[in-house]
């Protein structure tokens, strides 16, 4: 059974793991170091650390600051706080996908730290996407909106890891996410749940209703697309695919949103 002091130990660690932020040693003390049961907080966590981002958006609109400009300042405190964790994952998985001509080699690739031409592109195309699905629904809609948008990109997109994570085998046995632990039924239920319902704040507050539950499908059906992918050329999933599912989930969710505004 789930209870408070549970949730926020769990949230804690999820955020130590996703983000530069500083947690207090004393959530990690006799923790064995698995992420099975911590995924069900990621899209908490994932709020959490989009707030800063999510609040200086809404400042700099507020202000009128240009949307772009905006956009494109959030973005670079919310990659500052991440560490550019997911965005790593991604450039790792197109890099593997674009030069892999076999399972090995893909894997091979994703391993190495260098970046490629289609790492590159991937990059580019992921924070331009983002920044201009963000830059639409803040010059069209009002700054509450733009900041809803963000969090619920955010809750979602971490949901969509552990959903990713749990969907598929590792594609190697020694590699970093088999080794920290597969997410448990209970946990990826929680994770899910909580999600949704983050997500619906934007529903209820900023967009109507149905627009987001559009844009839920469109995401829905992005990750589906996008894990059978994974499962098709490496057999699995890496730590890179699984950040890489949350950058897919994230442009996903908000080319949604911008293009049924």
């Amino acid at each position: 059974m789930l209870d408070g002091r549970t949730l926020v130990n769990e949230t804690a660690r999820a955020i130590g793991f996703l983000s530069r932020i500083p947690v207090s040693a004393r959530y990690f003390e006799n923790h064995d170091g698995s992420l099975s049961r911590t995924v069900m907080a990621f899209p908490l966590a994932g709020f959490v650390i989009s707030l800063p981002a999510a609040l200086l958006l809404t400042l700099l609109t507020l202000v009128g600051a240009p949307p772009f400009v905006t956009v494109l300042t959030a973005l670079t405190l919310q990659i500052l706080v991440t560490g550019a964790l997911h965005e790593d994952g991604l450039c790792d998985t197109a890099d593997g996908l674009g030069g892999g001509r076999d399972r090995d080699r893909a894997l091979a690739i994703m391993k190495d730290s260098r970046i490629g031409t289609y790492g590159a592109l991937a990059l580019i195309l992921s924070v331009g996407l983002r920044a201009a699905a963000l830059a639409g629904v803040v010059s069209t809609e009002s700054p509450l909106t733009g900041a809803f948008a963000w969090l619920a990109a955010a809750a979602l997109s971490r949901a969509v890891m552990v959903w990713h994570w749990s969907a598929l085998p590792p594609a190697k046995a020694d590699g970093v996410a088999a080794s920290v632990g597969t997410p448990d039924g209970a946990a990826l239920r929680i994770a899910l749940v909580s999600a949704l319902a983050l997500t619906a704040l934007l529903g209820l507050f900023a967009r109507p209703l149905g627009t987001v539950i559009a844009a839920l499908v469109a995401t829905g059906l992005l990750t589906v697309g996008f894990t059978r992918l994974m499962k098709s050329k490496i057999g699995g999933h890496t730590g890179d695919t699984i950040g890489a599912s949350q950058q897919v989930a994230e442009v996903g969710f908000l080319l949604a949103l911008a293009i049924l505004l």
